[in-house]
């Protein structure tokens, strides 16, 4: 009896360390967003069209990105200004243990912070960011989320499923945001 139970659960065990011993993608790398096919029509403003039709609000990151990873943060860095700008590209570090990230971006009205975690998602690593503001209507304090799923198509196709929470009466959008490897 012993052995005919042990015959149907080694398999499942095998199984079972095989996927706890893979490692998870490694997302590093220069990325860039993959334009998808679509009816002709007029963009908006003079920034790249892939910035400025209508429709979607993207990943949340630039249209270019450069991923560093190693076992502990994936670092985002993108220029969100005009090359030729003084401003230094965008820089965020996750932390990938699920410990809290604060990553500030100082523009608009100051230093905003973005308090983040990180969580692997099967071969997925999902970023959960907190932003916190002030409502200008009634200045109370209000706070939206987005979840910004990256996962590896290939290696070299990046999806970044991007969720952002609805605020001020709003509905929840999700975007998805395909990148090629350069």
């Amino acid at each position: 009896m012993q052995s005919d139970a042990m015959r149907r659960v080694l398999p499942i065990l095998i199984l079972a360390s095989s996927v706890a011993a893979q490692s998870p993608p490694d997302f590093s790398g220069k990325w860039t967003v993959l334009v998808m096919r679509r009816a002709p029509g007029a963009a908006m403003g003079s920034a790249p069209p892939t910035l400025s039709e209508t429709g979607s609000m993207g990943s949340g990151w630039g249209s270019e990105l450069t991923l560093t990873q190693d076992a502990d943060a994936l670092t985002v860095e993108y220029t969100y200004f005009h090359p030729r700008e003084i401003q230094p590209p965008f820089s965020f570090k996750y932390l990938l243990n699920g410990a809290v990230s604060r990553n500030t971006v100082n523009m608009g009205r100051g230093p905003q912070e973005q308090v983040s975690t990180a969580a692997w998602a099967g071969a997925s690593l999902v970023i959960t960011t907190t932003h916190s503001f002030i409502n200008a209507e009634n200045s109370q304090p209000m706070a939206s989320e987005t979840k910004q799923a990256l996962s590896l198509k290939s290696p070299t196709l990046l999806e970044i499923e991007t969720t952002r929470s609805g605020v001020m009466g709003g509905k929840a959008s999700t975007t998805k945001t395909f990148y090629q490897k350069n």
